[in-house]
């Protein structure tokens, strides 16, 4: 038997306590999943809070971990030796019913048979093929997919995105439908520019709109990325596209085009 929540608890509060900069900790397991392989294993998603010291500063910080427990051996990670596959990659929280708004819905209705969620970087290369295909396969049958958009731009590897998922963002607040996700991948510009005007010119130029530099630099439009990134942050969403299909992680990104659709 794999060792109780509780038990994981406990290990992981003594352990973390011992560093001198944690303070103000807690600790606790929030969903606990069998893997099919290897045998044997539980993958549990564990949310940490605790007041980090910097220097002379102190920051709150929250974090979802995932650790892996097999009788009274617990892992950060496991690899699959013949696939090179990290095992962590596969284990994602149940996706939360309350993050399928309106506000996210680009296609299909609440009534859809599936739902959908999209997980996102306008200049992530895989993305620019990938995010429109899926969205436009999907968009033809309303009925079967409800399609959720959450944009998720890597600002380390792509700094461009970021004022593009804000322009995106701008110009459906001052009402553009809901085609300007699919435009913004159209957008021409180097993934590294930081000239937000240069990036502005070029998202204008494809999608047909006159975003601003005021507009992009709004409270509504901080708000609105704000929350996608902390959804993204409870979801442990770490790289795009990231896909969920009726609530559950689908690492294969392909679910959808397994339905039978009429």
């Amino acid at each position: 038997m794999a060792a109780s929540n509780i038990e994981v608890e406990s290990f992981l509060k003594k352990s973390f306590a011992k560093k001198p900069n944690i303070s103000a900790l807690e600790i606790k397991v929030l969903d606990r999943k069998s893997l099919s392989e290897p045998k044997g294993w539980d993958a549990l998603i564990v949310n940490l809070n605790a007041t980090i010291k910097q220097g002379t500063s102190e920051r709150p910080v929250s974090q979802n971990m995932i650790y892996f427990v097999n009788g009274d051996i617990i892992a950060p990670e496991l690899m699959n030796m013949k696939t090179g596959e990290h095992l962590k990659n596969l284990v994602a929280p149940d996706f939360k019913a309350e993050y399928y708004d309106k506000k996210h819905l680009i296609s299909g209705s609440e009534t859809s048979k599936h739902k959908v969620a999209i997980f996102s970087d306008p200049q992530c290369p895989f993305c620019k093929t990938f995010a429109p295909e899926a969205i436009n396969y999907m968009k033809k049958y309303p009925e079967t997919f409800a399609v959720y958009y959450y944009h998720f731009p890597l600002a380390s590897l792509h700094p461009a995105a970021v004022t593009i998922t804000k322009a995106a963002i701008a110009a459906e607040l001052n009402g553009a439908s809901k085609e300007i996700i699919l435009k913004m991948y159209a957008t021409q510009i180097g993934s590294r520019e930081s000239d937000e005007q240069k990036i502005l010119d070029a998202f204008n130029k494809a999608a047909g709109t006159k975003v601003t530099l005021k507009d992009i630099r709004s409270k509504e439009v901080a708000e609105h990325a704000k929350k996608d990134m902390d959804i993204a942050l409870n979801m442990m969403v770490t790289g795009t596209p990231t896909i969920f299909f009726d609530g559950k992680k689908d690492a294969s990104k392909r679910k959808y085009k397994a339905v039978k659709v009429k």
